[in-house]
């Protein structure tokens, strides 16, 4: 069977609440954040949900109410009938990234006509390292596999760089500055879709600030300065020791207000071929023009997108000066500055509209969030192309190149 495009029809996403216990969406179970944006796709597009041959959605901590296989259990929990099949993958901070590849390679191969892939995280309700993975709880196999606290890696990679404090403040009060804007300007207001929670309305990002500046952000301690987290810290520092000897003691430079915001959301991103399409009445927005995935050294896991980003780009063909937009997640200021660097990407072309540091990163979905908002920004500018890169834990990551219809 001939190769076939792989087309976005619509992509939405709920708010992003603060990842707490009085956090906007703590209230709301996984599976019924999941749900919501399922609906969503059925109402905005007018289709019968039986069309849909799988959902396939993104979760890292795959534990307690984010157990059990969301995917098919959303579908069923949304009145979707048994017949659509559903599966929950995860790679680390990438897996709703992976979860549109698969979908989208679905299409592309022939295995499948109309799929959605989607993401969740609520870390309210269950928080990152719950599952306690062997990866960070067993000492022997942290020492194995050179674990270090992503903390760590990030000003790691902000010495090798040259990154100062001071850069990595200044970017982050960018990343806040620009999703305030974006947020008095609507543009993010196609994607969203509003949430009723004990019978009030979410229907914005809760965690963005519009008041933050460098010097703000300077005075807050640095994430691995503090006391609770001397042990990780230690540990961390004697294996980029033994990686890269010499640097030197390496200064922690991010802090809370550089690093990702923890957060609760989800997305949903409905991919089909031309012929289920027209059969549906449903208007293409974009095709997936190309896929990579990439791994680096454990140490420096949060590097993987730059690798990943050119893999997508090559299979697409298409040079960067095509690429009109970078979103890239915001897994602490040094790893946009870094990407950037790296591609020699404009600064007014990545992450327009804030990013993680700013909005929230839900883990599980913040891969569909970005291709949307990316999505949505192509159509505001009227440009044409797209990446969208996340790195994730032991070095994993994965990319999108998406081009407008």
């Amino acid at each position: 069977m001939p190769a076939r495009d792989a087309l976005v029809f619509d992509a939405v996403r709920t708010p992003r609440g603060k990842a707490a216990p009085t956090g906007a969406l703590a209230g709301v179970k996984p599976v019924a954040l999941l749900a919501r944006v399922l609906d969503a796709l059925v109402a905005r597009n007018r289709f019968d949900p039986s069309a849909v041959e799988d959902v396939i959605v993104g979760c890292v901590t795959q534990i307690g109410d984010q157990g059990a296989n969301l995917g098919k259990i959303a579908a069923l929990y949304a009145g979707w009938p048994p017949s659509v099949s559903g599966a929950t993958v995860n790679r680390f901070c990438a897996s709703g990234v992976e979860a549109v590849q698969r979908a989208a390679l679905a299409v592309i191969g022939g295995a499948a006509e109309l799929v959605v892939a989607g993401g969740v995280e609520s870390m309210s309700r269950v928080p990152i390292f719950a599952d306690q993975g062997a990866w960070f709880a067993d000492a022997d196999v942290a020492r194995a596999t050179r674990y270090v606290h992503m903390a760590a890696s990030a000003d790691l990679i902000a010495a090798l760089e040259g990154l100062s404090r001071e850069a990595l403040d200044a970017y982050a009060a960018t990343s806040h500055l620009r999703a305030a804007r974006a947020w008095r300007e609507g543009r993010f207001a196609r994607s969203i879709v509003p949430v009723l929670v004990d019978g009030r309305t979410v229907d914005r990002d809760e965690l963005v600030r519009d008041d933050a500046t460098p010097e703000r952000l300077a005075a807050l301690e640095p994430m691995l300065a503090r006391p609770a987290l001397a042990d990780v810290a230690a540990a961390s520092a004697a294996t980029i020791r033994a990686a890269y000897p010499e640097l030197g003691p390496i200064a922690p430079r991010h802090h809370v207000g550089s690093a990702p915001q923890t957060a609760d959301g989800a997305a949903a991103v409905l991919i089909g071929t031309a012929e289920a399409g027209r059969r549906l009445g449903l208007t293409p927005r974009a095709r997936i023009a190309a896929v990579g995935n990439a791994a680096v050294d454990p140490v420096l896991m949060l590097t993987g997108n730059v690798d990943a980003a050119r893999r997508a780009l090559a299979r697409a063909d298409v040079a960067l000066a095509a690429i009109d937009l970078f979103e890239i997640n915001e897994s602490f200021a040094a790893i946009p500055l870094h990407f950037a660097r790296a591609l020699d990407v404009d600064p007014d072309r990545l992450n327009v509209n804030g990013g993680a540091i700013a909005l929230g990163h839900p883990l599980g979905a913040t891969g569909p969030i970005l291709l949307g908002t990316a999505l949505d920004e192509l159509e505001r500018l009227g440009a044409r192309r797209a990446v969208v890169s996340v790195c994730g834990g032991a070095g994993v990551a994965a990319s999108v190149v998406i081009e407008r219809a």
